[in-house]
């Protein structure tokens, strides 16, 4: 029984690339030295799937920014702004489309499908000229084969690059991106020969957009496209991979019938109508590469369930056919729970980052194959029936309080005019009064302060007299600027998610659980392992301080209920909203 990983992080267990990459652009260290750190990443990671045992493992998913960037470096897809002139794609003209430059803007980037990373979004139009410019998927193919580690290559299909870009500037907004498939198959047919020359004998073609509502012509461009490819990939183990959510009726017959794919990855932990399609019939001699693994998520697989829809699937594509996989990308998962060594010990016994799921998925597919590893399994019952029990996980008070609530709660007393009225009794503010957002500037001196109050360098009095100055002086500017509507900065929050988590109950916090949004930038997403309350008031010492600084009406800042649930790992024991 085979196991494969979809992707794994790039930022490392501790963000060595974070820091590499910023040092690099800061001028503080060489390219070579950037290269280096990224190759022992690598080899890092190619190992640790190696040693647990998996088959299938990733290789061009590792990426000094984006893996969208990526294939529009390989494409030569690279728009006109930026000088490039031919040739291997260098880091002068890759960094410039991520981050810009002192001449040029950046490309766009926006969220990937319903994630928090963000991808860089290429610009195409009628007359770029498409030419194979970075050789990089090749590269990092040989790399590892150098270390005795064989791996599939990653690529972002071809009909995804074209549907998740925009027409560029001046490129009439009708313009049909998928019209430009032509011109980007060689290009893939040039990488895919290298890779077979090189050795290869699977690659891994990921089409995400498979999982949108796409109508018949855009279903049509991923036939197009694998019959066009067929031939070049003659001889390797081809992987179409979907993720995200259910794959639509009509795409998967689409998918499930490209010429020259040998293995078809689903996401079924999201995808939990993909099962039944599954299950109403799949293709005789496929390879099903099913993501039972959340790579979402942080919690602990529940390997007794997961085993028993494995088995199920079995039935149906056979011994043989099928693989244990992740669900996506291990991308948007903390890296490895080692880290954490001060997390409390209950919980941190119900968490699985992607160093442990790539345990689980190998410990499944042993199982599969009657190789169980019973303590492995024991211990991890142990672990689901722990967090099922505890009182840490539901509280009474709040479960009363939800039961109690009535259609009535979610609407206001009072209509919106009744509430404008008494406002404008109160505050007497102007036709059109001013504002800003809400927070100021977080300077060095502040997060010193914070980072030393935290540390207990100083003394709760000194911090809190450190906080009120830097709250005067914005109370004072704001005044100066004749601002109508105050805020007080929030001199006193390290994160908009992470401070109020911190006062809420049913939250927990890691250290080192960084998770990539883009390039450089990384989020720790709190832990919402509970039922949630507020134990105590969070910002009325604040906001009544600021207040009395001035005569003016003070905002208080809250960060709404929503922002704090996209932002966080959220519990899978209940329905998410």
């Amino acid at each position: 029984m085979a196991s494969h990983i979809v992707g794994y992080p790039r930022m490392g267990p501790k963000r060595e690339l974070k820091f590499a990459l910023e040092s690099f652009w800061d001028k503080k260290s060489s390219a070579e030295d950037l290269q280096k750190v990224a190759a022992d990443l690598r080899a890092s990671i190619w190992k640790q799937m190696a040693d647990a045992g998996t088959k299938y493992i990733p290789s061009n998913t590792f990426s000094y920014y984006d893996q969208v960037l990526d294939t529009t470096a390989m494409l030569g897809a690279v728009p006109p702004r930026y000088g490039w002139n031919g040739g291997e794609i260098e880091f002068d003209v890759y960094f410039s489309m991520a981050r810009g430059n002192a001449s040029v803007p950046a490309m766009e980037m926006t969220k990937w499908f319903d994630t928090n990373y963000h991808y860089i979004v290429p610009e195409l139009g009628p007359e770029v000229k498409f030419s194979y410019a970075s050789h990089k998927a090749v590269k990092e193919y040989q790399e590892a084969k150098a270390l005795g580690v064989d791996t599939v290559p990653v690529f972002v299909g071809p009909v995804s690059y074209l549907l998740l870009s925009k027409p560029a500037k001046g490129v009439e907004k009708s313009f049909s991106l998928l019209s430009l498939l032509d011109k980007i198959l060689p290009i893939y047919k040039e990488v895919v020969a290298e890779l077979k020359a090189a050795g290869a004998s699977s690659i891994q073609f990921d089409e995400p957009t498979l999982v949108m509502d796409l109508d018949s012509h855009q279903l049509q461009a991923f036939t197009k496209a694998y019959s066009e490819l067929e031939a070049s990939c003659s001889g390797l183990n081809v992987i179409v991979e979907t993720y995200f959510a259910d794959v639509p009726s009509e795409a998967f017959k689409t998918l499930t019938s490209l010429k020259g794919v040998t293995g078809f990855g689903f996401d079924l932990v999201r995808g939990t109508k993909t099962l039944d399609l599954i299950k109403g019939g799949f293709p005789t001699g496929k390879y099903l590469f099913a993501g039972v693994v959340d790579g979402r998520n942080i919690w602990a697989n529940d390997l007794a369930a997961s085993l028993s829809v494995l088995q199920e699937l079995e039935s149906i594509v056979g011994k043989d056919k099928l693989v244990v996989s992740t669900s996506c990308s291990l991308l948007h998962t903390a890296v490895d729970r080692i880290n954490e060594p001060k997390l409390d010990q209950e919980i941190k016994s119900w968490l699985a980052f992607a160093a442990q799921k790539v345990v689980e998925v190998n410990a499944l597919a042993k199982a599969l194959a009657g190789h169980k590893e019973e303590a492995f399994f024991s211990e991890n019952a142990a672990a689901q029936a722990s967090r099922k029990s505890s009182p840490r996980v539901t509280n009474e008070a709040v479960q009363k309080a939800a039961s109690a609530l009535k259609g009535s709660d979610h609407r206001r007393a009072t209509d919106v005019s009744a509430r404008l009225d008494a406002q404008q009794k109160k505050l007497k503010l102007p036709v059109l009064p001013t504002t800003t957002i809400g927070s100021f500037p977080q300077t060095m001196d502040l997060r010193r302060v914070r980072r030393e109050f935290k540390a207990k360098k100083i003394s709760e009095e000194d911090y809190v007299k450190a906080i009120k100055e830097e709250i005067n002086k914005v109370v004072k500017l704001q005044e100066e600027l004749d601002i109508d509507v105050l805020v007080h900065g929030e001199p006193e929050r390290n994160d908009m998610v992470e401070y109020f988590g911190e006062q809420l109950s049913g939250f927990a916090f890691t250290a080192n659980g960084w998770v990539q949004s883009y390039g450089s930038r990384c989020v720790k997403p709190p832990i919402i392992y509970g039922d949630v309350s507020r134990p105590k008031p969070m910002t009325v010492f604040w906001s009544t301080m600021a207040q009395s600084m001035t005569a003016r009406p003070m905002k208080g800042m809250l960060t709404g209920p929503v922002t704090i649930l996209n932002w966080s790992f959220v519990r899978n024991d209940q329905p998410r909203y």
